[in-house]
């Protein structure tokens, strides 16, 4: 079994690291697929998610015969690409433990902002990119979610400028991902609303009290109610 962390193309793998360090630790595989491409075209954006995530199975050997199977761990953002993932590796995908994550409906389509959000983003695009991502809050709101550990430089320079345009798209959501067993782990408000519509899915939830970030701020915990939560 391979756990496939998968980062928000809003920031970088660094998000992840940490928790990955455990899971190994923990005597786990682990696959880290970077992301940040996603920024290296237009739209679809979409088709590069996907090419990064399949992209970094290929390269790992993972991805035919007698490969071990798949559990998708995405945060944040990176929730809405799960169902396409799932469907493009049939049969290969045991579980999936989304952490602080979106979660997708059970089919048809996933915005990735919600239309109330987009006014926000529109007023922080310069020519139609978005600065780095904890730019866009201010210092007061960002500085809590690393709780003085000492990679929030790492995790900045890793940040892509997103175009807005990324937050219009829409996403397939291929109906047979509910198939997957689910689990869902969560930190706080706003993903409270998805813990509780994953509970009403009849999936294991859990929380870690913390901040968006949490999985920088203590790996230990959060690696733990992956792996406890892994179908």
């Amino acid at each position: 079994m391979i756990f496939v962390l998968i980062h928000s193309p809003s920031v970088g793998p660094a998000t992840w690291r940490p928790v990955a360090a455990e899971l190994r630790r923990g005597g786990h595989q682990v696959l880290l697929p970077d992301l940040r491409p996603v920024a290296a075209g237009p739209a679809p954006y979409r088709a590069r998610v996907l090419d990064a995530v399949l992209g970094a199975l290929a390269a790992a050997g993972v991805v035919e015969g007698d490969a071990p199977e798949l559990v998708m761990v995405p945060h944040s953002n990176a929730g809405h690409f799960v169902p396409l993932i799932a469907s493009s590796l049939p049969g290969r995908v045991r579980g999936q433990v989304f952490v602080d994550a979106a979660l997708p409906p059970p089919d048809g389509e996933t915005a990735l902002a919600e239309e109330d959000f987009l006014p926000f983003l529109e007023q922080r695009a310069r020519g139609g990119i978005l600065p780095p991502w904890t730019q866009w809050w201010h210092e007061h709101d960002v500085a809590p979610l690393f709780a003085g550990v000492g990679n929030r430089a790492e995790v900045e320079a890793e940040q892509p400028r997103l175009p807005l345009d990324y937050y219009t798209e829409r996403v397939p959501v291929p109906s047979e991902w509910v198939d997957v067993p689910g689990a869902y782990l969560w930190f706080g408000p706003p993903y409270d609303v998805e813990a509780a519509e994953a509970a009403r899915r009849g999936w294991p939830v859990r929380r870690v009290p913390g901040l968006h970030l949490h999985l920088l701020v203590d790996p230990v915990a959060v690696a733990a109610e992956i792996a406890g939560l892994t179908p």
